[in-house]
């Protein structure tokens, strides 16, 4: 009886702790606002855009607004990099920051496309994310303001780092492509050393 007792007091305690995870989650606290709310995001050529809710809905497909807008997960080994090998650069979804490179990505194992480093610190920013299971760190792009992923220290050298990324966040622009789009000055990042 005294097994039980312990074990229903267990049980109404992780409830209780998910459900207030849940109601702190969706009760407006997040960066993502109110869903009548606009938003307006500095793309990277420097122009300034101004979005409805119902925009960027009608922009995003359905998994880029969850992840970007809402902050979400996509589901790990299902997704359109995180097996992705090809030379070039991770702009963000929404704004085309350019963010992460295929020279700093690498197989971390976990389903998602991890980079040791971010091309440059200044597209990114990073916030406490606290969960049911501890305190994590959030990665945002800094002029989207979108979710991308988070950020580990159980990546491999030189960094140490993982940022574990969601596909869905990131647009991926080849090698080749690079210039033509507006991001030839990151063509550096594929120069052959010697």
């Amino acid at each position: 009886m005294r097994k039980m007792t312990t074990f229903a007091i267990t049980l109404v305690l992780l409830l209780s702790v998910g459900v207030l995870f849940f109601f702190n989650k969706n009760s407006g606290a997040s960066t993502s606002g109110d869903p009548e709310d606009s938003k307006r995001v500095e793309l990277y050529n420097g122009d300034v855009v101004e979005y409805s809710q119902q925009e960027l809905k009608n922009k995003l497909s359905d998994i880029q607004y969850e992840v970007t807008q809402k902050d979400g997960t996509e589901k790990a080994f299902d997704n359109a990099y995180w097996d992705h090998k090809k030379e070039g650069i991770y702009v963000d979804v929404l704004s085309g920051e350019p963010l992460f490179s295929s020279t700093d990505k690498y197989k971390s194992g976990t389903g998602w496309p991890s980079f040791t480093k971010p091309i440059l610190e200044k597209y990114i920013t990073t916030k406490d994310d606290p969960g049911i299971f501890g305190m994590r760190t959030e990665v945002r792009s800094k002029r989207g303001d979108n979710h991308l992923g988070h950020v580990f220290e159980d990546g491999p050298e030189p960094t140490g780092l993982r940022y574990c990324m969601n596909s869905a966040a990131m647009e991926f622009i080849p090698k080749h492509q690079m210039k033509n789009e507006g991001y030839g000055e990151f063509l550096y990042l594929f120069q052959e050393e010697g």
